[in-house]
């Protein structure tokens, strides 16, 4: 069985019910794909003692096309402020006592707007938006060998529909209300860090930060700058785009009267897996998170020197604790399919109630009965990358039923996450002895203890389950200035980290039989579509 408790090496010291001695509380707007929000924070404990959340709808159009209306997500922004500041007073804070606030967001969700009215020119197009398809095909015909990965060691990024280049560029091509205010210099472009904080500033600032910058297809990774090459292959002029920042530094002030942070200081900025690397404190070179999620993205840090991947994985800066500190840089994964093949045996196969349900359907069997599912939905991301790839069901026998279809789909979930620590290993050179977790599929303990199974180190979930909220406060209360938090790498107790530990219980043989029975069900999904 798993041992379950705290990860020893991050002891860590029950919360205070009282209100916080320093009275010194750091806020943080949180824009997710779905949602929005606004915490608060006491310091140095680091506790959330107000937030409100409200959800944003996604708007498709066509087919593969995501959008959301950047009024929508800034007006819901301030709502959820007002409704969080509104619970100060009965805590016994008031609101002089919010020092600071962070920003976190949806990485590559991209919007333009006009700088005169400070309104947008089209709504914002989401991260997962495949439009830009043949806007690659038009960029590869310019590239040698038509090669995805010809920019790669320069920005750490393949050619893909995902980055914010691609949809600046189709934006500027199809939208004419952008072709317009392009033409007339009066366009601006960023992700949602950088319209969020435009707004809050009332356009006196238009910034964004190395971590989302580094998702751009446009950012050199070494200077942390625009790179003329890049901006030249897109045709995206410079003066469009934001100020690169580091991710922790008093950037200004709220000057924005629509809200009750006026005055209040802005210090942080991450894109949103970074902030949860940084609050599962993977702050050493060899630590790595998953967040399980519709899918999984998986960061291990390397350190202050990039390592450009072979084997389909993007380097990404993950922090910047400062301007006149180095960038911390990440190798990241991404499984297309983990908690979304759950929803699948509910909405589409109907064997599973509700994706809730997966723990008790697969815990009723005590193996999926050598049956394998791979969820290849939309092809194989890495180490694959195999568009051509669809999903299978393969192993079934007479005695198969649902509960080990249901417990294949968490396995694979599993097996895709050792699909891509495998080649961490291989890059990085680093020893990966743990794997951090968060996320809201991670609440189910038996694909906590499975994972551990699958890739034999312990996986340490954290009971926050969503640390991203906690890594962009920690970051906005330790930047120059704020002075409210120190990281210390070689510190052993952070006071808001507590761990549910699952130790692997199976043979090193027993892992390399079922891994080999997975890549062989892998294989076996290619050329298909």
């Amino acid at each position: 069985m798993a041992e379950v408790g705290r990860n020893v090496n991050f002891v860590a010291r029950a919360f205070d019910p009282r209100p916080s001695q320093t009275r010194r509380l750091v806020g943080v707007i949180d824009d997710g794909t779905s949602a929005v929000s606004f915490s608060i924070y006491t310091t140095p404990e680091f506790k959330e003692i107000a937030s409100h959340q409200l959800s944003i709808p996604m708007i498709s159009v066509k087919p593969g096309w995501y959008e959301q209306d950047a009024m929508v997500i800034i007006n819901k922004i301030y709502r959820c402020v007002e409704i969080a500041m509104g619970m100060l007073a009965s805590l016994g804070y008031n609101n002089e006592d919010l020092v600071t606030i962070g920003v976190t967001n949806q990485r590559e969700t991209t919007i333009m707007w006009d700088a005169i009215t400070g309104k947008p020119l089209h709504n914002a197009i989401v991260w997962n938006d495949i439009r830009t398809s043949s806007t690659v095909d038009q960029i590869l015909a310019n590239i040698p060998g038509e090669n995805l990965n010809h920019f790669k060691d320069k920005c750490g990024l393949p050619i893909s529909p995902y980055f914010p280049a691609l949809k600046i560029r189709w934006l500027i091509d199809n939208v004419p209300a952008v072709q317009n205010a392009f033409k007339e210099k009066r366009c601006k472009a960023g992700t949602i860090d950088s319209w969020i904080i435009w707004n809050l500033t009332k356009g006196g600032l238009h910034i964004t930060d190395v971590t989302n910058a580094s998702r751009t297809l446009l950012m050199d990774i070494t200077t942390l700058q625009w790179d003329c090459t890049l901006l030249k292959a897109f045709s995206i002029g410079p003066e469009m785009l934001p100020e690169i920042r580091s991710s922790s530094e008093i950037y200004g002030i709220v000057t924005d009267e629509r809200t009750s942070l006026l005055g209040i200081k802005i210090s942080g900025i991450l894109g949103n897996q970074q902030a949860s690397l940084l609050g599962q404190m993977c702050i050493k070179p060899g630590q790595a998170k998953n967040s399980y999620r519709s899918g999984c993205f998986l960061l291990c840090n390397i350190g202050h020197k990039p390592v450009i991947s072979r084997h389909g994985l993007l380097t990404t800066v993950a922090y910047q604790l400062g301007p006149n500190s180095p960038a911390t840089y990440a190798l990241e994964g991404a499984v297309a399919v983990a908690g979304h093949a759950l929803e699948w045996l509910e909405d589409q196969v109907r064997i599973l109630p509700r994706a809730e349900d997966a723990e008790k359907y697969a815990s009723a069997v005590p193996t999926t009965g050598d049956v394998y599912l791979v969820p290849a939905f939309t092809g194989l991301y890495a180490p694959y990358w195999r568009k051509d790839a669809r999903g299978l069901i393969i192993g079934l026998t007479q005695f198969t039923n649902k509960h080990h279809i249901v417990r294949a789909a968490l396995e694979s979930v599993c097996f895709q996450t050792r699909d891509i620590l495998e080649i961490m290993y291989k890059e990085s050179e680093q020893k990966i002895d743990r794997l951090h977790a968060d996320g809201q599929l991670s609440k189910n303990n038996l694909l906590m203890q499975l994972q551990a199974d699958t890739v034999g180190i312990p996986v340490l979930r954290s009971q926050l389950f969503d640390c991203t909220r906690f890594g962009v406060a920690m970051c906005a209360a330790q930047a120059h200035g704020i002075d409210l938090c120190r990281f210390d790498p070689d510190r052993k107790a952070y006071s808001n980290v507590f761990y549910d530990k699952f130790l692997p219980t199976s043979t090193e043989e027993e892992r390399k039989h079922r891994y080999g029975k997975w890549k062989r069900a892998v294989e076996r999904s290619f050329d298909w579509a």
